[in-house]
């Protein structure tokens, strides 16, 4: 099993597991690698060390705190950060999927029945236009855009 680190166009950090490398590749030229967060096909293959177990062994340099000059931020913070919100995020998109019903194209409609009190009043999901969404919000029902990835409208594992 390989696990290679990957990026999308918008620079979204994934890990992705193949059975080898000419799984990756060939996968890779078919289209079937995308990111889990945009669904961008998109793919580049980042460079990656092996993870080797050293029967927890560390170094001096692995313990000592990197410190930035005064005010500067160490590139592998910035990083670290985009990582931590991504994961966040992707945390978020699975709540919603996993405690809200999908309507589909209706959730305006379901919508205005829920406000309304013409329909049990319960957490919804689907798709509206931009109009639409201004339509409902100026009504006064509070909606929210989400982009859930492709990967999530399927079942989930």
């Amino acid at each position: 099993m390989k696990v290679f680190d990957l990026r999308c166009a918008h620079e979204h950090t994934f890990e992705g597991w193949f059975g080898s490398e000419d799984d990756y590749l060939s996968q890779q030229a078919r289209g079937l690698v995308s990111c889990p967060v945009c669904g961008d096909a998109q793919i580049a293959r980042m460079p990656s060390a092996p993870r080797l177990n050293l029967s927890g062994a560390t170094s001096r340099a692995d313990s000592a705190p990197i410190v930035p000059p005064r005010g500067e931020t160490v590139p592998q913070d910035v990083a670290k950060a985009k990582s931590e919100l991504q994961t966040l995020w992707m945390k978020a998109v699975r709540h919603v999927m996993a405690n809200t019903e999908d309507v589909g194209s209706k959730f305006a409609e379901e919508a205005r029945k829920i406000h309304y009190h013409e329909a049990p009043e319960r957490n919804i999901r689907g798709t509206v236009s931009r109009e639409e969404g201004e339509a409902l919000a100026e009504e006064g029902i509070d909606v929210m855009p989400l982009p859930i990835p492709d990967g999530f409208k399927d079942t989930l594992q």
